[in-house]
Formats: structure tokens, sequence, C-alpha cells
């Protein structure tokens, strides 16, 4: 069994100014990610047998916008703010139902 029932890691690579790559953190992903951070909390869905948010480095799918993927479940998403995140929480996270929109 996995200490956490699902795992939301959300790149906040970030890369210089004019770099060959964009890089999800100048798109705010670390705002994001403080965020999801705190909504799970406040939802009470943190901890072992629940939620974990994480930060990651670079998920290599830097041409598709802020990247962030929900494991065990292995489904890869891209969001532009919060409204998108926590519509990846409340739909996913805690319905465990995938949100088509923002799948990548």
């Amino acid at each position: 069994m996995s200490h956490y029932q699902r795992h939301l890691f959300i790149c906040t690579n970030e890369r210089a100014e004019g770099a060959e790559r964009p890089s999800c953190n100048l798109c705010g992903s670390s705002r994001v990610l403080m965020h999801a951070k705190a909504r799970i909390k406040e939802m009470g869905l943190n901890g072992a047998g629940k939620v974990r948010v994480q930060r990651a480095g670079c998920l290599d799918r830097c041409e598709e916008g802020p990247t962030c993927v929900v494991y065990p479940d292995g489904v890869w998403y891209t969001f532009v703010d919060e409204e998108d995140i926590d519509e990846i929480i409340d739909s996913h996270l805690v319905n465990g139902k995938a949100v088509d929109r923002l799948k990548i």
C-alpha cells in the first residue's frame, strides 16, 4: 500500500529568461503550489494515507505549459491559475475523477 492515496507533483523548475525551452515557474507554478498545499491542509486532506502536494523539478513537458502530475493515477495536467488547481483538487484528488479539459 502506498503511503499516500494520491500524490500531486507540481513542476516549479525555472530557467533563465530567453532559454530555449519555457519553464513552469516563470508561469507562476510556485504560487500555485503554495495555494494547493494550503488548500489541501485546510480541507484536512494532508498526511499519511491521504494527499501529498509536492514541488517537482523539471517534468520535461515544458512546451505544454505549467505541468503537474497525479500519482498513482499517472494523469498529467497543465494549468493556468489557482482556479484550475482547485478543479484538479476537487474533482481528481477528492472525487477520483480526472479533469479532461486540463489533461495533457
